[in-house]
């Protein structure tokens, strides 16, 4: 009595374990990304299209008033808070400073931002608004 085997390859492929994957991932993200809170003022205009994440915000009001990460900080005392902040962040290579700066304040203001952020080797981004 001759029984044929059927060997027949299935080209099913099942997606309820990817659909839960991928469901995981995007939980994960929006619970581990970062949300930036800007202050309510104008920021300057640049067509730059890039986006970058965010690790330490300093945001510099145009009366010269510095917040570091939501919180009021003397300009003195800035490059020590910063240092203390990046030496708790577990990746310092991904460490960005993102600098909100308003509408006419003084550029020096920003460089010193800038050159603490060369001292302590971390990238600086400066945060604008596209043009429309």
């Amino acid at each position: 009595m001759g029984l044929k085997k059927r060997n027949k390859v299935s080209a099913e492929f099942a997606m309820s374990s990817l659909t839960d994957i991928i469901f995981l991932l995007l939980i994960f993200f929006m619970l581990t990304s970062t949300l930036v809170k800007i202050q309510p003022f104008p920021l300057p205009k640049s067509d730059s299209k890039t986006v970058a994440s965010t690790s330490v915000v300093v945001t510099i009001e145009q009366s010269g008033v510095f917040t570091l990460n939501n919180q009021e900080i003397s300009p003195l005392a800035l490059e020590r808070a910063l240092r203390q902040q990046v030496r708790t962040m577990e990746n310092r290579e991904g460490v960005a400073v993102t600098i909100v700066a308003e509408v006419g304040t003084p550029f020096e203001e920003v460089v010193r931002v800038m050159n603490i952020a060369a001292k302590l080797k971390v990238k600086a981004i400066i945060a604008t608004e596209p043009i429309s």
